[in-house]
């Protein structure tokens, strides 16, 4: 009966005991009547696996499948990607499924293992380990994105447990289109660079409305305040995962009032800053702002915030990075309107030369790189090649080499000397991560040392460049950058990026900097320093630095 017929359809099998009909597909041979050669319990459906965050919120990863003989295609949803199924296969315990997305230049992929169990779809993410190099920054941006997957083995992650749902959930809401580009006018905000401390570093999805006020009690005690932090900022997972039955977005259990913590910073004598996407969700799954841009604004101002971080993230399932000018100046925007002076700080990793264009749609600062890790091959490698960048900086708009790791115990004192040094001489945000609570007295004369964040908030608001590089192979670089200043003066950095001490002399006429008659002054020495010749020679350590200013 079976000759005529290359496939056949799901055969419905019943069995004692079982709750519903189970159905398999049978794949058959036409020169083989009759003889089935494989046979897979079909795995088709809408299949959600929700995992509980411990704050009242759940992380939602949905799998719509459909099985069709051996081949499974469909889509998966998971915090900020969406990917579409691009290859499946079976094996002794289940099958295989690689989902690929689109991101930006490159494509993201992502494997998965699955089993099915009773009711419920067991499935594996398969993830792969990244080299540890860093990578090497294209023309177009100095992100420092992770590399594609090694030929190291796969690490499974914990199993996910999900369960059929109603078709159609969990599909990604229809694309807005982007409006039409204008400039934002500017919001009068961040005329020096931002300084204040960010949760993330330190305690990533962690934080809690508790950790928050315990670093407002710190900053305003331990002479940071003083030294112009100001900026208590919560990154990402401080949101609900559902918006309320008006569409106000909502805080989590771990803040339970985001009004009240606003007013206790304030009383401090500092402001409080949020996170938030373009996206449908945030970097961590959470609710993000996606077409709730004006009703999300309204939302922090009422609250007292004062800073808000917008993290590209979830609104890549949507769009293409050439939209992504547009889209971020919805929410530049909708801040303008709220009448609140709000800094609006770009985070999408130095993609589409954000650098050109994130004034435009009303940024403060906008990031120039991926991720920064608490290490001198992470610090260094974004932060001695944002030279390029300088044109763009200025007053209330500047570059972010992302967030201070000083403090994290990944580096030597000489080497977070460096990163607060590079940093200053960037006009970079000054954001600490680390504890405030409980770091050393020498981390916190690294943070709070003035002469170096005056540079910082120097008024011109002009970024270095590199001025002079030794002749010596890469694994001995010496450095020296200049930043002109307000009133002529100028500052300069000499920087030993080599394995051992080195005597750097530092020629000011090659600088054309003229420092007869003019001051001379070591910023972490905190002592003038005597020129001869127009010229300083000094010894720095491995990975050190040593920081100038010439003139008042």
């Amino acid at each position: 009966m079976f000759s005529s017929l290359r496939r056949i359809a799901p055969l419905v099998v019943l069995c004692v005991g079982c709750s519903s009909p189970r159905v398999i597909v049978a794949s058959f041979v036409p020169s083989r009547p009759g003889v089935v050669t494989k046979t897979h319990v079909n795995v088709t459906g809408n299949w959600l696996a929700a995992v509980s965050m411990n704050d009242g919120t759940f992380r939602r990863s949905y799998f719509d499948l459909v099985q069709r003989g051996d081949t499974i295609t469909g889509t998966v949803r998971t915090t900020q990607f969406f990917f579409d199924i691009v290859e499946s296969s079976w094996d002794s315990t289940g099958f295989n499924i690689t989902g690929a997305m689109k991101d930006g230049g490159t494509v993201r992929r992502q494997e998965w293992h699955g089993r099915l169990v009773g009711d419920s779809l067991r499935l594996l993410a398969i993830r792969r380990p990244t080299p540890t190099a860093p990578t090497t920054p294209t023309s177009s941006a100095l992100a420092t994105n992770a590399s594609a997957a090694s030929a190291a083995p796969p690490r499974p992650q914990p199993e996910l447990v999900a369960h059929r749902v109603k078709p159609g959930e969990g599909a990604l809401p229809a694309k807005i289109a982007p409006p039409k580009r204008h400039v934002v006018r500017d919001n009068g905000v961040a005329r020096s660079p931002a300084m204040g401390w960010n949760s993330w570093n330190k305690f990533a999805g962690r934080v809690t409305d508790a950790d928050v006020r315990a670093m407002a009690d710190a900053m305003a005690t331990n002479g940071m305040r003083e030294a112009g932090y100001v900026y208590i900022n919560i990154d990402d997972t401080w949101e609900g995962d559902r918006r309320d039955s008006l569409g106000t977005i909502t805080s989590n259990s771990k803040f339970p009032d985001m009004k009240a913590l606003a007013d206790y910073v304030h009383a401090k004598g500092l402001k409080l800053g949020i996170y938030s996407s373009p996206g449908p969700t945030t970097c961590a799954g959470y609710i993000g702002s996606y077409g709730h841009e004006a009703q999300d604004a309204k939302t922090f101002a009422a609250w007292g915030i004062d800073y808000l971080k917008y993290d590209w993230c979830g609104a890549r399932m949507l769009y293409h990075d050439d939209e992504m000018p547009a889209v971020y100046q919805v929410m530049g925007d909708a801040l303008l309107a709220t009448g609140r002076p709000i800094v609006y700080s770009i985070c999408q990793y130095g993609r589409q030369d954000v650098w050109k264009w994130g004034a435009e749609v009303g940024g403060n600062s906008w990031r120039t790189t991926g991720d920064i890790r608490d290490s001198w091959e992470s610090m260094s490698n974004i932060g001695f090649r944002q030279d390029v960048l300088a044109p763009y900086a200025k007053p209330g708009h500047f570059n972010d080499p992302d967030m201070l790791e000083i403090g994290n115990g990944g580096m030597t004192n000489d080497e977070y000397r460096t990163h607060m040094s590079l940093w200053a001489m960037l006009a970079a945000p000054l954001l600490a991560g680390n504890d405030l609570r409980t770091m050393s007295l020498e981390v916190l004369g690294i943070l709070t040392n003035k002469e170096a964040i005056r540079v910082d908030q120097d008024p011109l608001g002009r970024q270095a460049t590199r001025a002079l590089v030794s002749r010596d192979s890469a694994s001995v670089r010496q450095e020296i950058w200049t930043r002109p200043l307000a009133n002529g003066s100028w500052a300069v950095a000499a920087f030993n990026r080599g394995p051992d001490s080195a005597l750097v002399k530092i020629d000011f006429a090659a600088l054309n900097i003229d420092t007869r008659n003019q001051s001379v002054r070591d910023l972490w020495a905190h002592r003038r320093v005597r020129v001869r010749d127009n010229s300083y020679t000094v010894t720095i350590p491995s990975h050190g630095v040593v920081m100038l200013r010439v003139g008042r």
